[in-house]
Order: C-alpha cells, then sequence, then structure tokens
C-alpha cells in the first residue's frame, strides 16, 4: 500500500524546488524592475525624453522577463513582490503618458492585473503633485500646466472611486484611492494659493504701473 510514497514525495520536491527557484528568481528581477521604473519617473521629471523612453524600453523588457519566469506559478505571479513590481510600471508608463499628453495605456496593453493596474494608475496620480509643485517653484507662479496635471489628478480619482470592490478582489486599491484624495486635496490647496498669490502681483505690479503715470504726470 505505500510502495509509491517516496516516488510521490519524490515528485512534490521537485515541484517545491522548482517552485522555489521561481521565487527567488522573481524576487531578483523585481529589484532591478522596480529601480528602472523610479529612474524612468526621474527622467520624466527632467523631461528627458530619450532617457525615459530608454528606461521604459528596459521596464517592459524586465517586466516580460518577470511573468516568463513564474508563468507555470501563477500563485508566485500574484503574490506581493511580483504585483508590486508590476504596479511599479503601470505607474511608469501611465506618468509618460500623461506628462506627455498621451494617450493613457490600457491594462490589456501593459499585461498588467486589472486591480494592480489601479493602483499603478493611483500611484501616478500621486506622483503628479512633485510635477505640479516643481512647475511652481520653477515658474514661481500659477501655471496652465499645473491647472492640466491637477485636472488629470481628479480625474483619476473620480474614476477609482467608482470601483467597489471587495479588498478580496483588489487588494488595498480603497487605502490607495484615499491617499489620492488626500494629495489632491492639498495640491488643490497649493495651486489655488499660487493663483490667489499670482493676482495680488499683478494687483501690485497694476497699482505701481498707476502711480508711476500719475508721478510723471
Amino acid at each position: 500500500m505505500m510502495n509509491n510514497l517516496e516516488q510521490i514525495c519524490d515528485e512534490v520536491r521537485a515541484d517545491l524546488e522548482a517552485r522555489n527557484a521561481a521565487r527567488d528568481a522573481a524576487i531578483s528581477l523585481s529589484r532591478p524592475l522596480i529601480r528602472h521604473c523610479s529612474e524612468g519617473i526621474r527622467a520624466i521629471h527632467r523631461r528627458d525624453w530619450a532617457l525615459a523612453d530608454e528606461k521604459l524600453e528596459q521596464v517592459q523588457a524586465g517586466a516580460k522577463e518577470l511573468k516568463a519566469t513564474v508563468r507555470g506559478f501563477p500563485d508566485l505571479y500574484h503574490t506581493g513582490y511580483s504585483q508590486d513590481a508590476m504596479k511599479e510600471v503601470a505607474e511608469a508608463f501611465i506618468t509618460r503618458a500623461i506628462i506627455s499628453g498621451e494617450a493613457l495605456p490600457s491594462a490589456v496593453e501593459l499585461g498588467i492585473e486589472s486591480a494592480t493596474y489601479l493602483k499603478g494608475l493611483g500611484e501616478a496620480a500621486t506622483e503628479l503633485r512633485r510635477f505640479i509643485l516643481d512647475i511652481l517653484r520653477r515658474q514661481d507662479s500659477h501655471s496652465d500646466e499645473a491647472e492640466r496635471l491637477l485636472g488629470a489628478m481628479d480625474a483619476i480619482y473620480d474614476q477609482l472611486v467608482t470601483f467597489d470592490f471587495p479588498d478580496a478582489l483588489t487588494h488595498g486599491l480603497r487605502r490607495q484611492t484615499d491617499i489620492v484624495r488626500g494629495v489632491l486635496e492639498r495640491t488643490r490647496g497649493d495651486l489655488t494659493q499660487s493663483l490667489r498669490q499670482q493676482e495680488l502681483q499683478d494687483a501690485l505690479s497694476d497699482l505701481e504701473a498707476k502711480l508711476q503715470i500719475d508721478s510723471e504726470t
């Protein structure tokens, strides 16, 4: 009755060894993938499109390699480290599209799971705050570009709040949406303050010009 026990255990051991090797490889691949995503976003901040696209090509290749490594093990692909890396992939490509004014890549086009894509979309929305603050610091004034990016943040939040599904399906999307709301409110406040300051500066400049004219006459 127990003659096949050793054979069964050998088969199980071989399966676990293969899974463990795939897991180690996936973790190893996820680190440079996340790094390339961060480097790509930094290049986008500098408007260095050539470097940004080069990094995104590396991201695309890294994501493909990661998925190929765990292709036979769906549980490893859907685990935290793999999906965290894919979320960063979504964020990088979405951010690139928003900043350059291009159409957003879809979850299907990126080959990313729906919930992971939505979380990447939320991460991209919060990343836009940095772009807006950089614009305000460089120009020391209100900006149409800053308004455009705020509108993109607003549009993303308006969509994220419509996904009312159990956390077992969305994997923390509700928390991510709450973060986007907080960042959006702070950014809107910063932009409003910048507009008020610009209006005040314009009014003072007009008054100064008027007083100058009056003094000359």
